[in-house]
């Protein structure tokens, strides 16, 4: 987890609105979590809130967003002032997250691919499962653990890029660059695969673990047509995952 996301917090909020990110990835997370109302929902590697947000406007109960970067719970604290939700944020680590087994939803975007390793993979669905309710279930989208970076085709008609350099293993280094109208920033992720993955899920004690591509909206369509998402959604670079526990 090496990302120092402090001096990027506001670039990195911004990029959330990246069409991409409104018409792949928010489609597909949000439609898997489904109709949060009355749910007592965490939100890890909440960033500035966004998940956060939307799942509070969509009814849930309660909203715990946790975030290692003090800068993006800032951000997320300010615009919770400037129109109060009731979300509560926190500066945490997963890894060592100790909170109330009290909530019937876990969410994250772009979590897991900071563990480094199985050690960090597994300590991170520890402090996830730790958080859940029995019968809880946790939601995520993340970088792509079944394409190959090395090879990845060019997404720089999305507005972003991905680098991998050298063997293909555990733990391999994966650059992604934003590109931005002030500039462009980068974060890295970690390569570790489907069964990797798996083994920690359910070492931490989840029992059903699915996987699931990315969808399009047909919003996106409408935007921007079809053959504008062939690329992305031919090698998507992106995958969501659901456990219950």
């Amino acid at each position: 987890m090496t990302t120092d996301y402090d001096p990027i917090a506001e670039q990195y909020r911004r990029s959330k609105y990246q069409p991409w990110r409104t018409y792949i990835e928010a489609f597909t997370l949000m439609g898997l979590i489904g109709d949060p109302a009355g749910r007592a929902v965490v939100d890890l590697a909440c960033g500035e809130g966004f998940y956060s947000r939307l799942i509070s406007q969509k009814g849930a109960a309660k909203v715990l967003g946790v975030d290692l970067s003090e800068g993006m719970i800032e951000l997320a604290r300010v615009q919770e002032a400037e129109q109060e939700r009731e979300i509560e944020y926190r500066v945490g680590d997963v890894r060592r997250l100790d909170l109330r087994m009290e909530h019937d939803l876990a969410i994250a975007a772009y979590l897991l691919n900071y563990a480094r390793d199985r050690d960090e993979l597994g300590a991170m669905c520890g402090g996830i499962a730790r958080c859940l309710r029995p019968g809880g279930r946790f939601v995520t989208i993340n970088a792509s653990p079944v394409l190959d970076f090395r090879t990845a085709p060019s997404y720089r008609h999305y507005g972003f890029e991905t680098r991998a350099i050298g063997e293909f293993r555990e733990g391999m280094p994966i650059t992604w660059t934003f590109f931005m109208e002030d500039g462009a920033f980068e974060i890295e992720n970690y390569f570790l695969n489907v069964s990797v993955h798996e083994e920690m899920f359910r070492s931490a004690g989840f029992r059903e673990i699915r996987w699931h591509r990315p969808r399009l909206s047909p919003e996106g369509v409408a935007v921007h047509g079809r053959d504008y998402w062939t690329c992305f959604m031919d090698h998507p670079p992106i995958m969501a995952i659901e456990c219950f526990k």
